[in-house]
């Protein structure tokens, strides 16, 4: 019986201590056998924009929902939207603060969220607009002027409407929390499905709310606009992006796992590890690949791949090997051969990464890596911002950069 116990004591051990473990040896690194971008799960090669945008795009985005990232729920019955300018911020010498409260009914019940949104007082509208997916709380970020993780003053100096929305009126960032807001009040069957919406596709769902808020404000140009998240907010961004053909622009700060980083490489944080840690952010599919990334039906390539022809930008920074930037870098690389071989763009990325900071904005691709710890910061922005003036053709004038 000691021993039977025993064994049991150190199998835990050995699996609690693969968890802990993270490779950052890129020797270590397996060698990569990726999922073809161009052939589709029937055996066919996709030679054009039209079978791509009509068979390959929707079956890819299909796997994501049904092994990773769960369904994303697009029905309701009603969405309203009420309005508050605030006169009193930190932010009124250049900005206009407006506060929009987002109602979604469905069934008889209703979820309500708050957007903050700070628009130029400079210029005329309609501006491009920057949505950041914040799971940060958004109130402690807007009354600190010093914190540029939402960089209000560079964003809306630069000719865009700043616009941030709290993850915790949508789906709180909390795995015992997590379905206290959408998932219980508009989508409650979700949470009895293997692949149904969990916390990184709620947020992705408000994002494509404030969206849907952005069409009717006359002040807002949608047809110029960024979804931007940092980290797991980097994560929802680009499954919104991937959704939603309205924007323009999918900006992934840091994502990492389960992100912009190429799951195969295993290096830094795993698939294995993140559901382990984050278990309500991904559907209960996706347990089925801890440490079986190489079974997975698709990568993170093809994610980004499935946003073409719109813009991406992908940023690492250099300290922040959890992430794995080469990772990163290699999945954006990977996913312009659709944007140069379907879409006839110029993208010209190079082959070899060099580790050290470097930035490249190339077509409809963008990417940097900073120096420093794993934040948004002041620098993304302001490379961010770059890329997106040249896409939008956003001539303002940027009195902070």
């Amino acid at each position: 019986m000691k021993n039977l116990i025993l064994s049991f004591f150190l199998l835990y051990c050995l699996q609690a201590h693969s968890q802990q473990t993270a490779n950052y040896d890129e020797n270590l690194v397996p060698k990569l056998v990726l999922p073809d971008l161009f052939v589709t799960y029937e055996g066919n090669r996709i030679q054009n924009t039209e079978d791509w945008e009509s068979i390959r795009r929707p079956e890819l985005v299909q796997a994501f929902a049904d092994e990773m990232y769960g369904q994303l729920q697009n029905d309701f019955d009603e969405i309203a939207f009420q309005e508050e300018v605030i006169t009193t911020h930190p932010y009124a010498d250049f900005s206009i603060y407006k506060l929009v409260q987002i109602g979604v009914s469905r069934n008889g019940n209703k979820q309500t969220f708050p957007v903050h949104l700070f628009s130029p007082k400079v210029g005329h509208g309609p501006f491009p607009v920057v949505l950041l997916i914040s799971h940060r709380k958004v109130e402690d970020l807007i009354n600190n002027k010093e914190d540029q993780f939402f960089d209000i003053q560079q964003i809306t100096q630069s000719g865009y409407v700043a616009a941030i929305f709290d993850v915790e009126y949508v789906s709180p960032d909390d795995k015992d929390r997590f379905a206290d807001g959408i998932l219980t009040s508009l989508y409650p069957e979700q949470m009895q499905l293997p692949n149904g919406m969990r916390g990184l596709g709620a947020w992705a769902w408000g994002a494509m709310r404030v969206m849907d808020y952005f069409e009717q404000d006359p002040l807002i140009d949608h047809t110029k606009s960024a979804v931007v998240g940092h980290s797991r907010g980097g994560k929802a961004a680009l499954w919104c992006g991937a959704n939603d053909t309205r924007w323009s622009l999918t900006y992934s700060n840091e994502s990492g796992c389960g992100g912009a980083a190429l799951s195969r490489r295993k290096f830094g944080e795993t698939v294995e590890r993140i559901n382990t840690v984050f278990p309500y952010w991904f559907t209960d599919n996706f347990d089925a690949y801890n440490g079986k990334e190489e079974k997975l039906p698709f990568d993170q390539h093809q994610l980004i791949a499935s946003i073409a022809p719109r813009g991406v930008y992908i940023a690492s920074a250099m300290e922040d090997l959890w992430a794995d930037p080469r990772g990163e870098y290699l999945s954006l690389k990977l996913a312009s051969q659709v944007y140069q071989q379907l879409y006839d763009e110029k993208i010209d990325l190079p082959e070899d990464y060099v580790f050290a900071p470097h930035f490249h904005h190339s077509g409809s691709l963008g990417y940097h890596l900073r120096a420093g710890q794993h934040n948004l910061t002041g620098e993304d922005w302001e490379k961010f911002l770059d890329f997106a003036d040249i896409q939008f053709g956003n001539l303002s004038k940027k009195e902070s950069r």
